[in-house]
């Protein structure tokens, strides 16, 4: 089990331990990391190598330790949740952002599985008309589906910005759709 220190040559001690590890999904690989607290990070996966980089860089302080093992429960309630992103999840957050960042993502945690919203709605809530830091916000979301950026659509009705892609996207919001078309909870 691999373990990486952020900053390993510097002489700061780590500050906190999180682990990871990478999961399969009915829309493919994601990593998901923890603290003592709750999930940090639940992103779906192109490429390993810079995923686990990421992590460093959100998390310098942190040591980083790859732990299939006790976070097998973890990964198979993420997996449901990409498989059925309308059913709320159990697993305790831990969520790390700027006080903006955490406003934005707690306007997202209460839009309805089914709905959407767009990026100008999202600014309207927090007062602003400018739609750009919200946006930027919502790029930054560390917890995929849980935190629901996938739910956040152009004004127009078209799908984009989603780091895990339109496809993943359009599935989720798919998924979610049908369930509510047929009130499947």
């Amino acid at each position: 089990m691999p373990t990486y220190a952020s900053s390993p040559y510097n002489g700061k001690q780590m500050t906190e331990h999180i682990r990871y590890a990478f999961g399969q999904s009915s829309l493919g690989e994601f990593l998901a990391a923890c603290s003592e607290q709750g999930l940090v990070a639940f992103e779906f996966v192109d490429e390993k190598g810079r995923r686990v980089q990421r992590l460093m860089e959100r998390f310098p302080d942190a040591e980083l330790s790859e732990d299939s093992a006790s976070l097998q429960k973890t990964l198979a309630a993420l997996s449901a949740s990409v498989d059925h992103p309308e059913r709320p999840c159990a697993l305790a957050l831990d969520i790390r952002g700027s006080d903006f960042q955490k406003r934005v993502w707690e306007i997202l945690r209460r839009i309805p599985a089914g709905e959407t919203t767009y990026y100008g709605a999202v600014a309207a809530e927090l007062g602003s008309t400018d739609a750009r830091a919200a946006t930027d916000a919502i790029a930054d979301n560390p917890i995929a589906i849980l935190i629901p950026c996938h739910r956040v659509i152009k004004k127009d009705g078209s799908l984009s910005g989603y780091r895990g892609g339109v496809n993943r996207k359009r599935a989720l919001l798919s998924r979610e759709q049908q369930a509510s078309a047929f009130n499947l909870k």
